[in-house]
């Protein structure tokens, strides 16, 4: 199995292509916009920017592209995640079909990129279906009913998805939806940025920003970069509050060898909370089928091999698959009303711009964030800016949104419980726990070599008590979902610090 430096599972794009190679930054830069997150939305600004004439710096606190944007399925869906019928029902008809529109122009305008800079990334349009799941948690009436209500006609029912019938209920059909191998695209766009005078700097960590006197991000190595905009496009944006409107989900896929042609290719869908998502692609004598699902809330659960397992027992009995060849999970921002939060990131900081809240549509999203970011910086009217704003008002009822923002509280109570296990001597190799050592918790390790790693279990965020992830070896933290490495150093904002060695912990 493919490991990451932290232990995670690589994904089957990661395990499968060699990554875009940059260099570290030297030293301090001036630019015009500087570009923290080098995904899918910090490079499609880039792309846009850099083909405006603007200059751009790109940073990423790993390799370019390899973050949460590397760990994706690549559907690109206009399909809404959360639903089009509730998206309708809290942002309103005109602002719901805007949204569609908006994942819709994103494929559009990845398709447009595909042919202009001729990359080979095995894009191609597919349909996308919702199926009806025994016990589902979703109307299919309902959404058929809100598609056709806002000019979405090309949505169909039908009672069978294909010739290979999963063997589940009925489906909605979505037409025109896509795929693509997601590295392959991000290397060509990283080149074409690159080609027109951008620069990227991998592994280079921004600490804070601030525009005391202009726009400004300092690095944890010191270097700082001078820009006239800053556009904040990690997973979580570092030095924002938005923690409450952003809970944090783990999601876990496995990639299983399928028998070349043995489905045709599409984007599938069920309707089981969590849900299933499914899709293929193409590998030299054989496909992939491409399974994810089995999420929960990060850091409140501790058993991804059972959830790997669960998936593989789904898929056999659903498609010919021969065997597990990837295992991989992900870090997945949900948002308070289904929408990712896009604009100025504060009426006082209007240089200062967010994309953040994939809310499971990451490849659109992040599209959408590039295409509306750039417009806001090259002065543009945009008609996604009010439906993306991100200081909107909550537009759920309160029993659908404090149901997260309890989820989010309850595990500071971990600070008066006992730990764990009550000694180091109670971890075997390649175990750890969270250890109780009079006032203090202790975030314990040992390693597979039986060497023992000890740092504070006190996340650096807001304080919450972190849990082992045994399946990735990380410590996840339950409360807002920041996530750290056995040495202690941040993986996942929101918390930027490394958690403390134990003796700073008081």
């Amino acid at each position: 199995m493919w490991k990451s430096d932290e232990g995670a599972n690589v994904s089957y794009w990661q395990a499968s292509e060699e990554g875009i190679k940059t260099d570290a930054l030297g030293g301090s830069v001036e630019t015009d916009i500087c570009i923290i997150g080098g995904g899918i939305s910090g490079l499609t600004a880039a792309y846009l920017l850099a083909n405006a004439g603007k200059r751009v710096a790109v940073i990423d606190d790993g390799p370019i592209g390899g973050g949460e944007t590397a760990r994706t399925t690549a559907h690109l869906s206009w399909a809404i995640d959360d639903r089009i019928y509730r998206i309708e029902k809290w942002h309103g008809e005109a602002n719901a079909k805007l949204a569609v529109q908006s994942h819709a122009a994103a494929i559009d305008e990845i398709e447009r990129i595909v042919k202009a800079e001729n990359i080979d990334c095995d894009f191609r349009r597919v349909d996308g279906f919702l199926v009806e799941a025994e016990n589902g948690s979703d109307d299919l009436d309902e959404e058929l009913e809100a598609a056709h209500r806002l000019g979405f006609t090309g949505v169909e029912m039908v009672d069978k998805v294909s010739a290979a019938d999963t063997g589940d209920g009925r489906a909605l059909r979505f037409p025109d939806q896509g795929q693509f191998h997601i590295l392959k695209y991000l290397s060509a766009l990283a080149r074409s940025v690159e080609e027109r005078g951008g620069r990227l700097f991998s592994n280079t960590r921004a600490l804070e920003w601030n525009t005391d006197e202009s726009p400004q991000v300092t690095t944890d190595a010191g270097q700082r970069i001078n820009a006239k905009s800053i556009v904040l496009a990690t997973n979580y944006p570092i030095q924002s509050k938005m923690f409450a409107k952003l809970p944090a989900y783990r999601t876990y896929v496995i990639g299983a060898r399928l028998p070349k042609g043995a489905i045709e290719p599409m984007l599938l869908w069920d309707t089981l909370d969590p849900y299933h998502y499914v899709r293929t692609q193409p590998d030299e004598d054989h496909d992939v089928l491409i399974v994810g699902g089995e999420d929960h809330r990060t850091g409140q659960e501790n058993d991804g091999d059972e959830r790997f397992r669960r998936l593989w027992e789904w898929t056999r009995e659903r498609y010919p698959a021969e065997e597990v060849l990837y295992e991989w999970s992900g870090q997945v921002f949900e948002t308070h009303d289904g929408l990712a939060f896009i604009g100025r990131f504060s009426d006082s900081e209007p240089d200062i711009y967010l994309i953040t809240g994939d809310s499971g549509m990451g490849m659109t999203h992040g599209t959408i964030g590039g295409m509306l970011v750039s417009d806001l910086i090259l002065g543009r009217e945009n008609p996604w800016a009010a439906v993306y704003e991100p200081s909107r008002l909550l537009t759920q009822s309160l029993t659908e949104s404090i149901p997260e923002v309890v989820a989010s509280t309850v595990p500071y109570v971990e600070w008066v419980t006992g730990g764990d296990v009550s000694s180091v001597d109670d971890l075997g190799n390649g175990e750890g726990a969270v250890i109780r050592d009079g006032l203090s918790k202790i975030a314990a390790y040992r390693d597979e070599d039986g060497k023992l790693h000890q740092r504070s279990a006190v996340c650096t965020h807001m304080g919450c008590i972190v849990q082992f992830n045994s399946s990735e070896k990380t410590w996840d933290c339950p409360c807002h979902g920041s996530r750290f490495a056995i040495d202690g150093h941040a993986i996942n904002t929101p918390a930027v610090k490394p958690l403390a060695p134990i003796e700073e912990e008081t």
